[in-house]
């Protein structure tokens, strides 16, 4: 195999990218947690102003509106985030496999071999 022919280094450099990949999905999944703390916890406060049991004021009110529309906000950009980086990590990890079944693999030496 050429020189050229090594796909070696385009390997470690698609195992670099999917390491950024994979700490961006996890990142992703953290804001999507949040985000979904957020959503419930505004809304279950806009729910409790709403039966009388805590203090209803304007500003309380407008807070958990906000809570309730940023997190569905955040929730909504970071799932389609979240799927685009999956989608770019099964194609990184198909053309590793390919590059993978490209290298010539030989046998160095008989493994049987016993000392006496």
């Amino acid at each position: 195999m050429a020189e050229e022919d090594d796909p070696t280094d385009e390997i470690s450099q698609i195992e670099a990218r999917l390491e950024r990949l994979a700490e961006r999905a996890e990142q992703c999944r953290k804001i999507i947690m949040f985000s979904k703390a957020a959503i419930a916890a505004g809304a279950l406060l806009l729910l409790v102003m709403m039966l009388g049991l805590f203090g209803s004021g304007a500003t309380l009110a407008l807070g958990s509106i906000a809570a309730v529309l940023g997190g569905i906000v955040s929730l909504g950009s970071n799932t389609s985030t979240l799927q685009q980086t999956t989608a770019a990590i099964a194609a990184a990890e198909a053309h590793r496999s390919e590059l993978i079944g490209r290298i010539d693999l030989r046998v160095v030496g008989d493994g049987l071999r016993k000392l006496h």
